[in-house]
């Protein structure tokens, strides 16, 4: 596949920006790189003069860029989401270093389109947003100093996202999938069975939900190594809802999303 087009199969989602001159230097530093699918999350302001001024010459990004009131709309269709952490965290889903995961994003992006997510410029990545990311990656940086704008860290990440894109097979090279015989879940697809999950759980009394402990950190981990396709959903859904009560949903098919 054309670098260029692995390229447009990539998100930058932004998280609860507080700062719009950051929007705009993120924008700057994707359209610098390639990138130009921008997401924003609960943008605290935007539009706004400031992200127009730091942007430069990507301003046509900012007039592109999406506006989402959640986490899980930004992320729809996608079928890989890696997260930005500076912090480990516990039950988190797996962590790698920025070439080893710009090397599975992009092989990812031969299946369809994938989300590379940043956190708020304070507190980062919220816990749940963190655990509704397949990876994380955390930038290596001086252990004294630790601290990255977040327009450098989307600097970081696109440059990283070009030079392998256009290294000529570093992707598929460098991070071997296996081969899929259906197309990958997408993101809202995984939370959908994950939800149903939750539900069978609290119906059967094995998830007492206020209580949950740490079961559903614990299996989004799980599947989050499998690289789950879009069937393996489907059957996983199947059973689940075969257990239900069949005056609730009809045996054999997982309810709505």
């Amino acid at each position: 596949m054309k670098p260029e087009l692995l390229l447009s199969r990539i998100r930058v989602v932004l998280c609860r920006p507080s700062h719009p001159g950051n929007i705009g230097a993120a924008a700057r530093a994707m359209k610098t790189m390639g990138l130009a699918d921008l997401r924003l999350v609960q943008p605290r302001t935007f539009p706004d003069p400031a992200a127009d001024a730091r942007a430069t010459g990507a301003v046509d990004l900012l007039n592109l860029a999406k506006i989402h009131s959640a986490l899980p709309e930004a992320l729809a269709g996608a079928v890989l989401v890696i997260g930005l952490s500076a912090r480990r965290r516990d039950l988190g889903p797996p962590v790698g270093q920025p070439r080893e995961m710009v090397a599975r994003l992009l092989a990812e992006a031969e299946q369809g389109p994938v989300a590379l997510v940043f956190g708020n410029e304070t507190v980062g990545l919220t816990n749940d947003e963190i655990q509704q990311c397949h990876a994380t990656v955390t930038i290596p940086t001086n252990p004294e100093f630790s601290s990255l704008n977040l327009g450098a860290a989307v600097q970081v990440m696109c440059y990283e996202i070009r030079m392998a894109a256009f290294a000529g097979g570093l992707a598929a090279a460098d991070y071997p999938i296996k081969p899929c015989s259906t197309s990958l879940a997408t993101h809202d697809e995984i939370e959908g069975m994950y939800a149903h999950f939750t539900a069978v759980m609290t119906e059967t009394g094995f998830l007492n939900p206020q209580h949950p402990g740490r079961l559903l950190p614990k299996l989004r981990r799980l599947f989050a190594r499998a690289q789950l396709e879009r069937e393996e959903v489907n059957i996983m859904r199947g059973i689940l809802a075969s257990t239900q009560n069949p005056t609730g949903h009809a045996r054999g098919k997982p309810p709505a999303a």
